[in-house]
């Protein structure tokens, strides 16, 4: 049988007696030795021997009478402040790791009835992360203080949570709670998404970096920022509030005041002072969405304000704090406007830590069901009045939602305006066949109209914001003319068809390609995209 060894402090308040009076009173580091069913064969004392040498020679020999097997060693742990954590923690580390362990022959118990508060939570640390290679002991009086004679009781108390079912079971099941919210309940089925919800829900726990969301416009970045505050605001991680701001909104001398706040007088219509919002977001969560937005000084900001936790308002010559978490959304390729010069560098790499793609709706097909009958459940909150569909209408409705015919465009936008709108319009409560028809004319006919912003955009790129609408407006007729033409001729003349009677001679191919160069395309990018 392995030799029983107790490590513990000396209690200068609890094991301290005089007098035959003593033997009357419950001491815990005294009653190890009172033990019938714990024979303890050594005891490590930690002792302040500069002012208690003399109790601690009063316990030993109080242990030489009631256990006189049980050897008694002390180790000086002289503390000026015995409640300075860091002090206490190194010179219980430093006896750890200077002792002989010999776990082949001896178990180890760590006292934890005596000793400071801090005493007892660095043992405690030291003890679950193995440093001491040991179990805690905890040492309760007799419930009759006349009866100090028979020592009390002892508890042990084992850390392996492995061992313990019912705790492990329980924190699995937190977890999963935690990831489902972040779904907003949905019972999600695309497997790509779920890994990313739970490595989300793992850095969001452990990780204070900032987040970068990327995606589509309508994936959800906004309600999964929103959703993950909730989840560290429920642990206690921040206590802060959730700011959202929408980046493209700030634009010219404003943006810099909305974010990083003003002093007043700071410029002519700045008659009070504004905290902005990165002072607003002070211990809580702020997600700045579509941040590739932001302008240059914007970004130099930010980055100030992230590594160190300060910013100047502007028109102020005083420094402020916010310590805020960061979650940024974009819809934009931020490495490539990195490499045009338009996002800075370092900004991108201190946000791309931690960065996750939200697929947009038409690449999780397979949740496309589930999150119809959560925007069918939410409308029904909103409005107090359940609707449901018909089976007919239902399997019509998902054939459709579930096919390369829908574009959702949108994404879970545009699937949340679908459901509005055939749950208002449902006769009775109960959406049809006929409801679901409408709807679904409603949506192509929504979609053509939104094809041909999608295709200047998916032309131009960002060039598209230096065209006039004037000219936008045209450019996206001559690109569905082109789109219907089998060659650059034949598009030239449906486009000129009119000028070119009038005309001798003309060559209607060389003046669509001239328009087309005006905006830097040419017939093989029209067309090339449209078979893309």
């Amino acid at each position: 049988m392995k030799r029983k060894v107790v490590i513990g402090f000396l209690g200068t308040q609890l094991d301290a007696g005089e007098g035959p009076g003593r033997w009357e009173k419950w001491r815990p580091t005294v009653s190890l030795g009172m033990q019938e069913d714990f024979l303890v064969s050594r005891i490590e004392l930690l002792v302040d021997e500069r002012s208690y040498r003399r109790l601690a020679d009063q316990v030993r020999a109080d242990l030489g009478q009631v256990s006189p097997e049980t050897q008694v060693r002390t180790h000086d742990t002289y503390l000026a402040d015995p409640w300075d954590f860091e002090s206490m923690y190194s010179v219980l580390h430093d006896f750890a790791r200077r002792y002989p362990f010999d776990t082949e022959t001896e178990d180890y118990y760590v006292h934890i009835t005596t000793g400071t508060h801090v005493a007892q939570i660095c043992l405690f640390l030291l003890t679950e992360n193995r440093r001491l290679p040991a179990q805690l002991l905890q040492a309760a009086p007799p419930r009759k203080q006349r009866q100090a004679d028979n020592g009390g009781t002892l508890s042990i108390i084992d850390l392996d949570l492995s061992r313990y079912d019912r705790i492990a079971q329980r924190f699995e099941s937190e977890q999963q709670d935690d990831r489902t919210h972040l779904k907003s309940g949905i019972a999600t089925r695309n497997a790509a998404f779920n890994r990313m919800i739970e490595q989300i829900e793992t850095v969001g726990s452990r990780s204070p970096a900032p987040i970068l969301l990327m995606g589509p416009t309508g994936a959800g970045k906004s309600q999964l920022a929103r959703r993950l505050f909730e989840l560290k605001k429920a642990r206690h991680e921040l206590t802060g509030r959730f700011v959202e701001v929408n980046c493209a909104t700030l634009r010219g001398d404003g943006a810099m005041s909305s974010l990083f706040g003003h002093v007043k007088g700071a410029y002519t219509g700045a008659i009070n002072e504004r905290p902005g919002l990165l002072r607003s977001a002070h211990k809580g969560l702020l997600f700045l969405d579509e941040i590739g937005e932001l302008g240059a000084d914007e970004q130099a900001m930010l980055l100030r304000a992230l590594e160190d936790r300060r910013f100047l308002p502007v028109g102020s010559d005083k420094e402020v704090e916010s310590d805020f978490q960061l979650i940024a959304g974009t819809n934009r390729d931020l490495g490539q406007r990195v490499t045009e010069g338009r996002f800075r560098d370092d900004l991108y790499a201190r946000l791309n830590i931690w960065s996750f793609h939200l697929p947009s709706l038409a690449e999780r097909i397979e949740d496309i069901e589930p999150n119809l009958d959560y925007e069918l459940e939410r409308h029904a909150q909103q409005v107090n009045r359940r609707v449901t569909f018909n089976r007919e209408a239902r399997a019509r409705y998902l054939s459709f939602a579930t096919s390369p015919q829908a574009l959702w465009q949108g994404n879970f936008r545009d699937l949340g305006a679908s459901v509005t709108r055939m749950a208002t319009l449902a006769p009775a409560g109960r959406i049809t066949t006929e409801t679901v028809e409408e709807e679904l004319m409603r949506l192509r006919r929504l979609w053509r109209q939104d094809a041909g912003d999608d295709v200047l955009a998916e032309i131009l790129g960002e060039r598209m914001q230096e065209v006039d609408l004037f000219d936008q407006l045209q450019l996206r007729e001559v690109i569905r003319v082109c789109r219907r033409s089998r060659s650059l001729s034949e598009a030239g003349r449906t486009l000129f068809a009119t000028s070119r009677a009038k005309r001798s001679t003309t060559n209607d191919a060389d003046r669509l390609r001239k328009y087309l160069a005006r905006f830097e395309l040419n017939w093989d990018a029209v067309i090339g995209s449209a078979n893309h």
